[in-house]
């Protein structure tokens, strides 16, 4: 019987523990609000299926994609899917939603007024910059009588589309995540739900309008195709998908969260 040299049978054993114990770990990005709380949440249900779940916390929206594609990620979860849909297509990444979660209601937040009418002629008003995002925005604006937008725009409505804007109001456009930081200095900003309830707000009480139930922006867990049937995935998705998890949704983030499942 041939011999192995000693180094070599440790390198192995090495080896095939890390590969083991790899198998098991699930490495998933998520922005922290909720989406790393949720997740956080159903780690110990995960342990019971032997599942080890590796929270990365990212702060933009555009970083988790990158990551999936180049497989430092399993998954994802933080964007909505009108988003995934457009990057995706734009990138040319081949990414697969996996399952709805729930849904971060858009609202619009002011620290100088108290109600929309308050609004003045010519407010300078922050919105997302990003494509998705940003015609999510305007239709929000529209539908509580602050714009009018060209009908064809729909989803990918931009500045472009303003048909009639009575008010004269200014838009300036920013990142999503910068927009609770700017709230000072503008009369008021339209804001994604987790970067609204990351800076402290409650947005069904703080917010001076808002999405509701029906939103089309349901935020979902995303992996690269092939992986769709992988093992370790759909025990996540099993453990999110739960009364346990609804019940947590509910309770923790009292309306700002509202599970889609």
């Amino acid at each position: 019987m041939k011999k192995v040299p000693l180094i070599s049978a440790i390198l192995w054993v090495q080896c095939f523990v890390s590969t083991a114990f790899c198998d098991r770990t699930v490495r998933i990005g998520a922005t922290p609000v909720p989406h790393a709380e949720i997740l956080n949440f159903v780690k110990e249900d995960l342990k019971k299926e032997e599942i080890d779940l590796d929270v990365i916390e990212f702060t933009d929206y555009i970083t988790p994609n990158i990551a999936l594609n180049d497989k430092s990620l399993d998954a994802h979860f933080y964007q909505h899917q009108p988003y995934f849909e457009n990057f995706t297509k734009e990138h040319d990444m081949k990414f697969v939603s996996l399952a709805a979660i729930h849904i971060e209601p858009l609202g619009f937040y002011s620290s100088k007024i108290k109600k929309i009418t308050e609004l003045k002629d010519g407010a300078v008003i922050a919105i997302p910059n990003d494509p998705t995002n940003e015609g999510r925005a305007l239709l929000l604006c529209q539908s509580n009588g602050l714009i009018k937008l060209n009908p064809e725009a729909g989803l990918k409505s931009t500045l472009s589309d303003i048909t009639e804007n009575p008010k004269n109001l200014v838009f300036k456009e920013l990142e999503a995540a910068q927009l609770p930081r700017v709230l000072p200095d503008v009369e008021g900003a339209v804001i994604n739900g987790n970067y609204a309830i990351e800076a402290g707000f409650h947005p069904s009480k703080d917010a001076l309008f808002m999405e509701g139930k029906e939103s089309l922006y349901v935020n979902i867990i995303v992996t690269r195709q092939g992986m769709e049937h992988d093992a370790r995935l759909q025990k996540l998705v099993k453990a999110l998908k739960t009364e346990k998890v609804r019940h947590y949704i509910l309770r923790t983030y009292d309306g700002s969260v509202i599970p889609a499942f």
